[in-house]
């Protein structure tokens, strides 16, 4: 294992630790916990949004707190969920007079914790709502089953934008809703990652194999085998996403192409490319494409493309200006 840590059961509070010195005007902790992360000046009278998950995955999902977006963060171990106390004292120093939305990954430790913050919140009167990201097309037929991966970009733009347009809880909801319904995503991955208080690589692959489908914890895909090229993935994840959210000639989309912690630059702009040329052929309008890493998934190699099917009203999410340490956008 090659990282540039200290401990390696310090990994994340170390991390957070360099967070914190880094950005003292945009983040700070609540109840005394490096794990409850939170904006560091609240809006009167807005929406809350709140999301939490493992660590690993930057910049999903502390990356997205900050002007525009999320006001609070839970920050679980490596692909571990945050507890239920460390939510319920996040919403309770960020919560500013309109409710709490919860909003994060489908994954069953993370919904459980955030239930039992619901019901704590319930205690003090505070309207939580909650809702989960399920895009990962290819994790499940059944779209409620479904993992939530970089297609939540789109439900944080949707739902901050709302929020910071004074929304009321209902009208942030439904703007997350609204996105999530719209967006699917499909994933590959060409090598393992380490967790560091493991020390080893959560899976093998050959070295000239790729595993298409894989999670962004290494769940298992649909298949392994030779490494392809991106004109192919391309044309293979664009086909999965059209069968299951169809794309007719005059749609609009937005494109995400994200890079999971150690697919360099240049290839995610390829890849890019590879699925501009498919949606153009089809008739379909591309509105933008964003492209960098959004949620990764530690050093894994590999990539995910996203597409969110837009009308003027996500349009408009999409391009609120946003700031926080790790997104910036005017």
């Amino acid at each position: 294992m090659k990282k540039l840590i200290n401990k390696p059961e310090d990994y994340v509070d170390e991390m957070l630790q360099g967070i914190y010195e880094a950005h003292p005007d945009m983040v700070k902790c609540a109840a005394d916990d490096l794990r409850c992360y939170c904006i560091a000046n609240k809006k009167p009278g807005k929406v809350a949004i709140i999301t939490g998950g493992g660590t690993g995955h930057l910049p999903l999902f502390l990356g997205y707190v900050g002007e525009g977006l999320i006001d609070g963060c839970g920050v679980g171990g490596v692909f571990q969920s945050p507890s239920a106390e460390q939510i319920y004292n996040i919403a309770k120093e960020v919560e500013a007079g309109a409710g709490v939305l919860f909003l994060y990954g489908n994954y069953t430790g993370d919904i459980m914790n955030f239930d039992m913050a619901t019901e704590l919140l319930d205690m003090d009167d505070i309207e939580a709502k909650s809702i989960v990201g399920a895009d990962d097309v290819l994790s499940n037929k059944n779209v409620e089953a479904r993992r939530g991966v970089a297609g939540i970009y789109f439900m944080y733009k949707a739902a901050g934008a709302k929020a910071d347009q004074m929304g009321t809880l209902d009208e942030v909801l439904a703007a997350a809703k609204k996105a999530g319904d719209n967006v699917r995503t499909v994933g590959f991955a060409l090598t393992p990652c380490i967790v560091p208080e493991v020390g080893h690589a959560n899976f093998e692959l050959g070295e000239n194999e790729m595993a298409f489908g894989m999670g962004i914890h290494g769940e298992p895909g649909v298949w392994n085998g030779p490494i392809k090229t991106a004109d192919e993935l391309a044309e293979e994840s664009v086909k999965e996403i059209c069968d299951d959210m169809p794309l007719a000639e005059g749609d609009e989309v937005a494109v995400l192409i994200n890079g999971l912690g150690a697919t360099s630059s240049e290839e995610l702009y390829i890849l890019a490319h590879s699925v501009r040329k498919l949606l153009d052929a089809k008739g379909v309008k591309t509105y933008k494409t964003v492209v960098g890493e959004y949620a990764t998934s530690m050093e894994m190699a590999g990539a995910s493309i996203s597409i969110e099917k837009l009308d003027d009203e996500l349009k408009g999410y999409l391009d609120y200006p946003v700031n926080t340490p790790f997104i910036c956008q005017k």
